[in-house]
């Protein structure tokens, strides 16, 4: 139980400056009250306004960011209170049946904070920016290193999460939310920088922290014993329920918005996995609750909608079963940094999983409705950003980042980024090269914007004219 003992470590990096006393009726553990800390966060309420699949949505029953989060909290919640109940995940170590449930439940509701706008376009549109301008903007800098000027030419929702909650969420501090360890480590979808990305590893296929927050890293590692690239054991849940999520409810909003209907589905899973037992299963269960709503006075909106959540309660359902069974089966070798796979790849519901994943990326991640609004969010992301670093950029003495932009238009654009972002970029503190500190503030900005608010600050800026070239 030494492991689990670090893993669960909830120490924070700045103790506590208030008195004992003050806690003396204190209920909570502290990775419970890591759960209200970025519940009441601002950053959790801007992801009302981001979007899950379809940008810029006016229906209301469609997920956001801010749903998706919630469910994925709460299905990893519920996979936490199975393992510690159930199977005695950890039982030897002090409020163990307290704390892997709420860590699940936190770091579920965390995950996505850091994405931009628009979804993942966004953060294709970021790193796209950065490689059109690669020239003047990074390699313009000698003191940037290969890993630096990578944050940036790979950016990543992931690492831009890390930094926010250790950073740019400030209190009255450098230590952002001051979330525990045992957090901080679980938070890591891929624990590794830029310049360490491996595609052959699952934890290793993105980069889950940036350079700037690479001392925070090593201080997670030490405090909860897990070596350089080894992921947090209950990271592997979090990713499981994330999968579940996205591909089960995506496929469910795209039946609310008319784009396909329940039979669709079910056809196309018939058809991926026409062997699959969990598959077929699933389909035949389905089906027949579908043919007895057919007996009702209904709408075929109606009946597609009725069919489709009853498809979505038994598709879930067999998902999170899977999650756990296959847990317990390797959980040794995820405990020990020793497995190399997706906990649904490697259960027996990764067919189902699959044939959703093929089922959402042919039919509605592709669909017309979404790409025309994805390439309007792609135009705006670049327009900020051209102008944003302008306003960075343009002014009184190029090494001094707190002085006097050079023009009323320079001035106005920097004023409107965020205070605390602006506060963290011009501290003497800021170990950084300064080139490294304007890009990571352009993306500072642009990954906390809401939908709406890129739209209409981009309208505003358009307004004030063109950019000095």
């Amino acid at each position: 139980m030494t492991c689990w003992t670090n893993y669960l470590n909830p120490g924070r990096r700045r103790a506590s400056s208030k008195p004992a006393t003050l806690f003396a009726t204190e209920t909570r553990t502290e990775i419970e009250r890591d759960y209200d800390r970025v519940l009441f966060s601002t950053p959790v309420r801007r992801m009302a306004d981001k979007t899950q699949v379809f940008p810029l949505e006016r229906n209301d029953i469609v997920h956001t960011r801010l749903t998706h989060s919630h469910e994925v909290a709460n299905l990893a919640r519920s996979i936490g209170i199975d393992l510690v109940f159930n199977h005695k995940l950890a039982a030897a170590v002090p409020h163990a049946t307290r704390n892997i449930p709420a860590l699940l439940a936190t770091i579920g509701l965390a995950h996505d904070l850091g994405n931009p706008p628009f979804g993942h376009q966004g953060e294709d549109a970021i790193a796209r920016w950065f490689a059109k301008h690669r020239e003047t903007v990074l390699d313009s800098d000698p003191s940037l290193t290969e890993a630096m000027k990578l944050d940036f030419l790979r950016f990543e929702g992931n690492a831009q999460t890390l930094r926010l909650l250790t950073k740019l969420q400030l209190i009255n501090d450098d230590y952002g939310l001051n979330l525990t360890y045992a957090t901080l480590a679980a938070l890591m979808k891929y624990p590794v920088a830029s310049d360490q990305v491996d595609h052959q590893h699952v934890a290793r296929k993105k980069h889950g922290y940036f350079q700037s927050e690479r001392h925070i890293v090593e201080e997670v590692r030490t405090a909860t014993g897990l070596a350089a690239g080894q992921r947090h054991p209950l990271t592997y849940i979090l990713e499981a329920c994330d999968d579940i999520a996205y591909s089960v409810l995506d496929a469910e909003d795209a039946v609310k918005k008319r784009l396909v209907s329940f039979s669709d589905i079910i056809a196309f899973l018939r058809h991926a996995a026409p062997d699959d037992k969990l598959v077929n299963e699933i389909c035949d269960q389905a089906s027949a609750e579908h043919n007895s709503y057919r007996q009702e006075q209904l709408s075929p909106a109606e009946l597609n909608d009725i069919s489709m959540q009853t498809f979505r309660i038994r598709a879930i359902s067999a998902l999170m079963q899977a999650v756990t069974e296959t847990y317990l089966i390797h959980q040794s070798a995820i405990e020990s940094g020793q497995f190399n796979q997706e906990l649904i790849s490697a259960s027996r519901a990764a067919a189902l999983l699959d044939a959703l994943k093929q089922f959402n990326w042919r039919h509605v991640y592709r669909h017309k409705s979404v790409l025309k609004v994805e390439l309007t969010g792609f135009q705006i992301i670049h327009g900020l950003m051209d102008a944003f670093w302008y306003g960075i950029t343009d002014r009184s003495d190029p090494q001094d980042p707190a002085s006097p932009r050079r023009s009323p238009l320079s001035s106005y654009i920097y004023g409107l980024i965020s205070e605390n972002y602006r506060r963290v970029f011009e501290s003497p503190k800021n170990p950084m090269p300064l080139r490294y500190r304007e890009a990571q503030l352009l993306t500072d900005m642009l990954a906390g914007m809401t939908d709406s608010y890129a739209v209409s600050l981009w309208e505003e800026i358009r307004q004030l004219g063109p950019l000095p070239r």
